[in-house]
């Protein structure tokens, strides 16, 4: 569990009118990605919202707050990912962000969603991370190139692909160190994560 100031994907399936009753965090800043289905979010700072596929949520707990999830609908399943990074200090405000980014940004590039300092239209985080989303069609590449120095973590949420000439199936994760270029290469329709760390 952890990779540089990644702590954990949490791969999650709720069933209809499921999900997870408040609860409180501390120290973390908590991504959250819906793959299937929609999730319902509440929490203390007052925050009511619905996370469907292409949106991105942001918390930071930092000194501590409250929330819940629960799946929004009655009938059909939700499957998300809820993604925690450890913060640059301990004890920030507490923060939320939520927004909604069209799948033609993200079609065969990489899309930043989360940087610091919130750039490019990105959610903001506060450490020296990013990430960045794309959606290929078979036979599509996309590269990325990181700086001397950063590390990276590729999660597989759809399809299958190779990374450097390395297969990796939905569900897998990749971390990536002393490389300067990473290649993927869909072998089918995929979704793909792609995490830039100090």
């Amino acid at each position: 569990m952890g990779f540089r100031a990644l702590r954990v994907i949490n791969d999650d399936r709720v069933a209809p009118r499921g999900g997870f009753g408040t609860h409180s965090h501390r120290d973390m800043e908590i991504i959250t990605l819906v793959l299937n289905g929609a999730l319902e979010h509440k929490d203390s700072l007052g925050n009511g919202s619905v996370i469907r596929p292409g949106d991105v949520q942001r918390m930071t707990a930092g000194a501590g707050m409250r929330h819940c999830e629960f799946n929004h609908s009655q009938v059909e399943p939700v499957h998300f990912l809820q993604i925690w990074v450890l913060p640059e200090r301990k004890g920030l405000e507490p923060g939320y962000e939520q927004k909604s980014f069209p799948s033609n940004e993200t079609h065969a590039t990489w899309r930043m969603v989360v940087a610091p300092g919130g750039k490019n239209g990105a959610l903001t985080i506060h450490q020296d991370a990013s990430l960045a989303v794309a959606t290929l069609v078979r036979g599509e590449q996309a590269a990325y190139s990181l700086k001397p120095g950063r590390y990276a973590w590729m999660q597989v949420t759809t399809g299958g692909v190779t990374l450097n000439g390395n297969h990796l199936q939905a569900g897998d994760g990749a971390a990536v160190s002393s490389e300067a270029k990473l290649t993927v290469k869909a072998m089918e329709p995929s979704e793909l994560l792609l995490f830039d760390l100090a």
